[in-house]
């Protein structure tokens, strides 16, 4: 699978070198925002399927890559194939999102979970990522990802999306040894997972974890991070002769940027309530940064979305480590061709030196 990558100013930048210019990718870049991925959508009948057809799955998630040239393609999936394959029945309600049949409630609902093999009940992810890594050919890195323990969990006691997340806070604070059981099943099945995506092609790996920032800070150490530090331990950090960076991303999280790297990530997503000045600051440039333009400032003016991605750029400063990115996944009513306003700021608003070199030869993927 070592194909010569043509461009690889993403996992450069996650390694902190410098580089020509500021990498962009998009958080759900492959998605309800792009006529082309609802024409797909549509053809799949639902969304599972859609997930579930590794040759619908890489075509969708090559459609942003080849739209907007794009710096890094995210594989086409979601977060709650891991729950699904531990047999809690996932499915969408139209208009309330994914909901489990068998929610995990009671101490015995966790002893009876699986952690499922990969190649196995979640076969079709590895086959997405192995037919996505085959078609992009070297163009751009593959990012394989997962949510995050303590995510996954408060979907899987929820039973779906929570505003007040009562029922996995009522276990955490009435039964934490359920729960601490719960999180490290799921920790381990996303190690394998993760590992997994690896051995299939995906060239970066990140972790969504979407609901840490809903922690208090005592709470989000114990049952959040430190099941993202056991992950980051247990992955796959070099394959085809080259690393694998590793990115964490709480939402809401800003002001756990420097516990989160200490775990020994390469990376940390941040997102548009934290100034990036600040989230440097914090982590004193030991991690690369990921972010973190608002995504509602896509509903702005072609020359509104210029000024932010300026003020993105000038908020990070000089210097390697920065992937420039939405401080949270792209709105399902954005225009496409503000994406692109977007992404031609950054290239024309951090060229360095005016130097064209976009990749470092010899190198290979």
């Amino acid at each position: 699978m070592s194909t010569v990558l043509q461009n690889d100013l993403y996992l450069r930048a996650l390694n902190r070198e410098e580089l020509p210019r500021t990498p962009v990718w998009v958080m759900r870049q492959a998605g309800r925002y792009l006529p082309e991925y609802l024409r797909v959508r549509q053809q799949a009948g639902d969304f599972m399927t859609l997930c579930s057809t590794p040759e619908l799955a890489c075509e969708v998630t090559l459609q942003p890559v080849d739209r907007f040239n794009l710096d890094a393609a995210i594989l086409f999936s979601d977060i709650l194939t891991i729950p699904d394959a531990m047999g809690l029945g996932l499915h969408f309600e139209p208009g309330e999102g994914p909901r489990f049949s068998n929610p995990v409630r009671t101490p015995a609902d966790v002893r009876n979970l699986p952690v499922p093999d990969p190649m196995d009940k979640l076969r079709y992810v590895m086959d997405a990522v192995s037919t996505i890594r085959r078609e992009l050919n070297g163009r751009v890195p593959l990012i394989g990802f997962s949510g995050s323990p303590w995510t996954l969990a408060t979907y899987m006691v929820e039973g779906g999306g929570s505003k007040d997340f009562s029922k996995v806070k009522g276990m955490l604070f009435s039964d934490p040894s359920t729960l601490h059981e719960l999180l490290n099943r799921t920790t381990q099945s996303v190690i394998a997972y993760l590992n997994a995506q690896v051995s299939a092609g995906a060239q970066s790996l990140m972790i969504f974890d979407t609901w840490g920032g809903v922690l208090s800070p005592a709470n989000y150490r114990e049952f959040s991070l430190g099941y993202m530090q056991q992950i980051v331990d247990g992955l796959t950090r070099e394959a085809d002769g080259r690393k694998v960076p590793i990115v964490l991303f709480t939402k809401n999280g800003g002001q756990w940027l420097d516990v989160m790297a200490d775990t020994g990530c390469d990376g940390l997503g941040v997102d548009w309530t934290t100034d990036l000045a600040d989230a440097r600051a914090r982590t004193q440039d030991r991690v690369a940064l990921q972010g973190n333009l608002d995504p509602s400032a896509l509903y702005g003016s072609p020359e509104r979305i210029r000024v932010e991605v300026k003020r993105v750029l000038d908020s990070f400063g000089t210097g390697p480590g920065h992937v420039f990115n939405l401080g949270h996944g792209i709105h399902q009513h954005v225009n496409p061709e503000h994406l692109g306003v977007m992404v031609e700021a950054v290239r024309e608003l951090s060229a360095r030196n005016g130097s064209t070199q976009e990749s470092a030869p010899g190198l290979h993927g």
